[in-house]
């Protein structure tokens, strides 16, 4: 049986390993071993981020990703592990060009189960591109992800802008409202 308390447990163990992003692999990798149970404890209907541990040295949030759903380059400025507990999670991963903003250096498709582990530099793009299926993710990170100054990037330009926790927020309420409008024109 999943229990919240008992990842964010484990997770605060893990960062007194000598490898903690590894650790908290390890976590992630017996958490996901039943993403059934993971999913009747965190999944929704309706994308957006839940935060479910803040502190200064650790992070851990629910992604829930609507389909259809794509959000902008952008980096952390920290360590992060993913897990997937249910649906499809599609990460393009860029380097910085100082000439073009970002330049595309491959992706990595995660299913149920998969984990990825991201370096303090990574600036990656996450998009769902189911067409009828919710994406959930467990999603840690190894500092204060809530107040950590970061980037994202104008998806059309390429070009670096501070990030914009409002311009995220509506891109989940874009996303859950295309996913309304489509699941009432098929019903």
């Amino acid at each position: 049986m999943f229990d919240v308390d008992e990842l964010i447990a484990q997770c605060r163990a893990a960062l007194a390993e000598t490898e903690p992003r590894r650790a908290v692999r390890e976590v992630l990798d017996r958490t996901l071993s039943r993403p059934g149970d993971v999913a009747d404890a965190l999944g929704e209907r309706a994308g957006g981020l839940r935060l479910l541990h803040h502190a200064p040295d650790l992070t851990v949030l629910n992604v829930v990703w609507a389909p259809g759903m794509y959000l902008q380059p952008h980096d952390h400025r920290m360590w992060a592990a993913i897990g997937v507990y249910g649906g499809q999670e599609d990460n393009a991963f860029f380097r910085r060009d100082p000439d073009a903003g970002l330049t595309p250096s491959g992706g990595k498709q995660l299913q149920a189960r998969d984990i990825v582990l991201l370096g303090d530099a990574t600036i990656h793009s996450v998009a769902n591109t189911r067409d009828h299926e919710f994406t959930g993710a467990i999603h840690v990170y190894g500092g204060d992800f809530v107040n950590q100054p970061r980037s994202q990037w104008n998806p059309e330009t390429l070009r670096e802008e501070p990030y914009d926790l409002a311009a995220t927020n509506a891109a989940f309420e874009a996303a859950n409202a295309a996913w309304a409008a489509r699941d009432a024109s098929e019903s």
